[in-house]
Formats: structure tokens, C-alpha cells, sequence
């Protein structure tokens, strides 16, 4: 089954395993991850401005792309691209006074119908795949693995976009059950990291990260599970950074789920070098009498 697929910039760089580890599970899966040639950045964030229309056209420039090719079903891996793009072409198809002036600006593109169907990649796989046939697919259960899944902002805010309930929402923790694990509840999992005060303010967001991974660990978890490149790197960075400064902090390994997907669906490890927390002890009592391989 074919699908578009907008990876955005940093999963081709400081987030590739991200993108390595969804190519190879969904691929596990039977589907089929297409890339769009010549796509562009999604703007990074969703513009608050009233009258900010050019602000728009990068994510739809990104649905033209896939439009040109005959694809009606998107998917991204970034949380910050999904809630960027999916509210652009959301503003696309409800005010038609802004999509005459994007219209009009793109005057030589092709003109967006605004028929693409946007989804997270969790989304696509709770809705279009189904959470028992990933199930199914498995081949190493993550057995006895506690992981905290942590949302974060975008996935869930603002209303409208949400994959899930703002409030309690499960689709992490429903696919973490599909691929074997024991899913953690703990109350800082819809909390913000910080998001980009990482660059203003590092020592605001390394408060905020002793706090989501102190009351993960409170509640049980050995990993804590993202789908977020920012998040990632705040929670896995700032949380080495946190060791150093204290001998009595103990880190927990922060995972994207596709990684967690691969080890399951295909039961070979993704290469961690590119962690600041290493996973491999966490994952190795889990993988090391069953024939995983690296």
C-alpha cells in the first residue's frame, strides 16, 4: 500500500533514526512510505498571525507535491510538521478568502484542491492499519518493558488537531501493548519539554526535564517513548547534560516509537549511537535471550 510520506528537515539530519526505523516498520507492515521530490520545509511552526497568509504556503506547496502525484493520504513522523501542515490545510479548506490569496500567490503551481488527508503516523496506523494487525506482525513481543509514553504539546493542542484526548490520550500506550510492552501512565506525559526555549533559556528546559523524568520513573517507567524530534532532544540532551551536573540523577533512555516498532516488528536493533542516554542496557534485558540482532 502506497502513502505519502512528508519526512520535513530533521529527520534528515539530527532525527534520522526516526525516519530509518519508520521506513523499516511500516515496510514490515506491507506499506509503502513515499517521498515527495522537491519538498520544503512546513514552516516549523503554525503562524498565530491573523493576516500572516504567506506563512501558509510552505505546507501547501509540501500537499501540491503529493497532489502532482496522484497520492490522497499523507502521513508524518514529526509532531511539529503534523500539527504545522494538518492546520494549514485545514485553514485551506474553511476560509476561502485565505485560499484565494494563497491561490492567487501560486499562480503557477498547480492549483491545491485541498483533497490530501493529513495523518500522524500514529493516527494512520490506529485508523487505517489497525492496532490488532500490528499485533499480529509481531515477531518479538517487548515483553516486561515499562515505557512512559510522553505527547508533549503538538500531537494534542490545540483543539481541533488533537490525534487523541488532550487530557488522557491512549494511542501511544495502545500501541505499545500491540508490540508486547507495559505501557507506564504518569501525569507529565502532556506537559511541554520547554519546546525552543532550549536554545533561549537550557536551564528553564533542564527544570522541566528532571521533572517529566523524575515522575516518569516515580510511575515505573525504564524508557520514555516520543514522537517529537524537539522533545527528543530536549528529554535525551539536557537529560545528559543533568547527569554530569549530578551523580544522584539517574537517566532514563528516551526512544521514538518507531524504534520500538522495529525491534518488535522485525526484532533487529536500530543503531543507538546517535542517543545521548543510551538504551542498549534497558533493551538488551529485554532482547538478549531471544535472538535480537544488532
Amino acid at each position: 500500500m502506497r502513502i505519502g510520506y512528508y519526512p520535513g528537515c530533521t529527520l534528515k539530519t539530527t532525527a534520522k533514526i526516526f525516519e530509518d526505523t519508520a521506513l523499516v516498520s511500516t515496510k514490515a507492515l506491507g506499506l509503502e512510505l513515499v517521498e515527495p521530490p522537491n519538498w520544503n520545509c512546513c514552516g516549523t511552526v503554525y503562524s498565530l498571525a491573523s493576516e500572516d497568509v504567506i506563512h501558509y504556503l510552505a505546507p501547501i506547496r509540501n500537499l501540491i507535491r503529493f497532489q502532482e502525484m496522484g497520492i490522497s493520504e499523507v502521513v508524518t513522523l514529526c509532531s511539529i510538521c503534523y500539527n504545522t501542515m494538518y492546520r494549514a490545510n485545514h485553514l485551506f479548506r474553511e476560509n476561502k478568502d485565505k485560499r484565494d490569496i494563497m491561490l492567487s500567490i501560486m499562480d503557477r503551481e498547480e492549483a491545491y484542491r485541498g483533497e490530501i488527508e493529513l495523518y500522524h503516523l500514529l493516527s494512520y496506523l490506529r485508523d487505517k492499519v489497525g492496532f490488532d494487525r500490528i499485533k499480529e506482525k509481531v515477531v518479538l513481543p517487548l515483553e516486561n518493558l515499562k515505557a512512559g509514553a510522553y505527547y508533549g504539546c503538538l500531537l494534542l493542542r490545540p483543539a481541533g488537531v488533537e490525534i487523541d484526548d488532550p487530557e488522557s490520550p491512549k494511542i501511544m500506550e495502545n500501541l505499545l501493548e500491540s508490540l508486547g510492552a507495559t505501557p507506564v501512565y504518569f501525569p507529565l506525559q502532556i506537559e511541554c519539554c520547554g519546546s525552543f526555549e532550549t536554545v533561549n533559556n537550557p536551564e528553564l528546559v533542564r527544570g522541566r526535564i528532571k521533572d517529566i523524568v523524575d515522575n516518569a520513573r516515580l510511575f515505573g517507567a525504564r524508557l520514555i517513548v516520543v514522537s517529537c524530534p524537539l522533545c527528543h532532544f530536549n528529554l535525551d540532551k539536557r537529560q545528559e547534560e543533568l547527569a554530569k551536573a549530578d551523580s544522584s540523577f539517574v537517566p532514563i533512555p528516551v526512544l521514538y516509537f518507531t524504534e520500538l516498532m522495529q525491534i518488535a516488528l522485525t526484532g533487529e536493533l536500530p543503531d543507538f549511537s546517535s542517543h545521548y542516554i543510551d538504551p542498549g542496557v534497558v533493551i538488551s534485558e529485554l532482547t538478549g535471550e531471544s535472538g535480537a540482532k544488532v
